[in-house]
């Protein structure tokens, strides 16, 4: 038995991978490399090359690789950009997960991690974070993940009374910084960190945006 890792040769995905494989499960990767790294996948991981929303592939590889579980990472993860892209963005976030979703209950497996994201709580007014705040994502990227979480829902609902009903999580994290292997780091030309780094090493002072927020210094807290 094995879990299948999509976008598993990205930078979050990859970590996923080496912690499935230092608990004795063994990972199976998915991966277009559209923004991951064929490198990232550790030797000896079975690697697939290919969309998820080629819904025969995931099938294939559920089967071939007698997978019990999914953790579903693979996904177009910048908000900025998805305003500009929407129709991409849903595309890959959208009708990606519920490809997953269908080649899962064709190749009858039914455990299901969802990399959502904060993003689905938009900007809120409050300093701490809860689950149970209102969802009022302020990005079509946003919007795609909450999506993705009501269609994992309705799955769940719909196949309650079945002998193997889906059983899911998802989690609502963002702004994910550090390496826990040499061998992965993040490349997103978006993120806060390489941002900040990639200033450092030219000799140029990182940019921070904002200047009165409810701080020391007025400058934001991530």
């Amino acid at each position: 038995m094995s879990w299948l890792v999509t976008g598993g040769a990205g930078y979050i995905g990859a970590h996923i991978v080496r912690a499935l494989g230092a608990a004795g499960l063994s990972p199976v990767v998915i991966d277009d490399l559209s923004s991951g790294h064929a490198s990232f996948v550790p030797e000896g991981v079975p690697f697939v090359q290919g969309t998820i929303l080629d819904r025969a592939l995931v099938e294939q590889t559920l089967r071939e690789h007698d997978v019990e579980g999914v953790i579903h990472v693979a996904g177009f993860k910048y908000a900025g950009v998805s305003v500009k892209r929407p129709l991409h963005t849903y595309e890959q976030n959208v009708e990606g997960t519920r490809v997953v979703l269908q080649a899962m209950a064709d190749a009858g497996v039914d455990k299901l991690v969802f990399s959502s994201s904060a993003a689905v709580y938009g900007t809120p007014d409050v300093e701490l974070v809860t689950e149970d705040l209102p969802k009022r994502p302020a990005s079509p990227y946003g919007e795609s993940k909450l999506i993705g979480e009501w269609l994992i829902r309705d799955q769940a609902v719909a196949t309650a009374e079945d002998e193997r009903p889906l059983r899911h999580t998802s989690l609502r994290y963002f702004n994910v910084v550090g390496s826990g292997d040499l061998a992965v780091y993040d490349t997103s030309p978006h993120n806060l960190f390489p941002l900040v780094f990639e200033a450092l090493i030219e000799g140029r002072t990182p940019r921070i945006n904002g200047d009165d927020y409810a701080t020391p210094d007025g400058t934001n807290v991530r």
